[in-house]
């Protein structure tokens, strides 16, 4: 099915883009910093890059002057973010006005084995010491781990738990962040041979064997709403399969939110604040406009979301 055509099956994609303006310009009025106040946005800061890296200071008070109120964390490597300490980087992100409420983590390795999980769950122990420091609600891997078949999928779901309890003992959550490779299907070779149209998919797929082989109480999902779109789901079909598995969100659209046509934001936040929504960040992975930099483009997705009348 075409890409254009599976959007409009899901509603996700209307004639004339009619969805909540979406092809009105995001950036809406100027709005004073008490209005801006009104509404509890995070950013994800990986969507600032080296506008943010080159100047963390004073990129967190420009963060805080938009009007977002917490952020979460990109970049935690060799127990630091970038030159700072966690001690150090909290402090500044409080100065600036902010509050540090998640990190983006991944361990050392992509293929996760039994031979290695020892390693990767001490790495998790570090981390999650770490983030304490950084005062952190919830940490979580964003990238997928290498997957060729079920037992890869049993190891990493073993690893996800893991991490989970270690964190959970620490008064942390953690949390697995999704692309779109994890709508993709393995097959065993019973499910292979039973194949009987070659056009069909067969197999499992990875994303739902992720959500069925983790416990609840110790790993949640972060969906980020636009890659599993791009997978080619809906995120209400897994809202509503999964009602208690996605208190956090990323907020992401092709570029500046609202501007693609292609992304249901109101019943996307309908439906999450219906499961009990704990928290959102915005992500913006890159920008059209050449003129446009990227402070420029989180500023245009704060104003879409607090002039939002589905955004609380």
């Amino acid at each position: 099915m075409q890409k254009r055509e599976f959007l409009k099956k899901l509603g996700l994609l209307t004639a004339g883009g009619a969805i909540a303006g979406s092809f009105r310009p995001a950036a809406a009025t100027v709005l004073s910093h008490s209005a801006r106040a009104k509404k509890e946005i995070g950013l994800q800061i990986y969507s600032l890059g080296r506008e943010l890296t080159e100047d963390v200071p004073n990129g967190l008070k420009r963060i805080a002057d938009i009007g977002y109120s917490t952020i979460e964390l990109a970049g935690y490597r060799n127990r630091k973010m970038g030159d700072y300490s966690p001690e150090e980087y909290r402090k500044l992100a409080e100065d600036a006005g902010l509050k540090i409420t998640g990190s983006h983590v991944n361990p050392p390795v992509r293929k996760i084995t039994k031979a290695n999980l020892g390693e990767v769950t001490d790495f998790w122990k570090v981390a999650v010491e770490d983030h304490v420091k950084f005062g952190v609600k919830t940490l979580v891997q964003p990238m997928m781990p290498a997957i060729e078949n079920h037992d890869d999928v049993a190891v990493v779901c073993e690893s996800f738990n893991k991490a989970g309890e270690i964190a959970k003992n620490a008064g942390i959550k953690w949390g697995y962040h999704n692309h779109h490779m994890e709508f993709e299907r393995i097959a065993t070779e019973e499910q292979k041979a039973s194949q009987s149209n070659p056009w069909m998919p067969v197999g499992d797929v990875i994303y739902d064997l992720f959500l069925n082989g983790t416990d609840p109480n110790k790993v949640f999902f972060e969906m980020d709403v636009y890659w599993t779109v791009m997978g080619s789901n809906d995120p209400l079909e897994y809202f509503e399969k999964y009602p208690d598995r996605f208190p956090v969100l990323h907020i992401k659209d092709r570029s500046i939110l609202g501007q693609s046509g292609m992304m249901n934001f109101p019943n996307i936040f309908k439906k999450a604040y219906e499961n009990g929504l704990n928290e959102f960040y915005v992500e913006l992975e890159g920008i059209r406009d050449p003129n446009m930099t990227q402070f420029e483009g989180v500023k245009a997705c704060f104003e879409y979301l607090n002039n939002a009348p589905f955004v609380k």
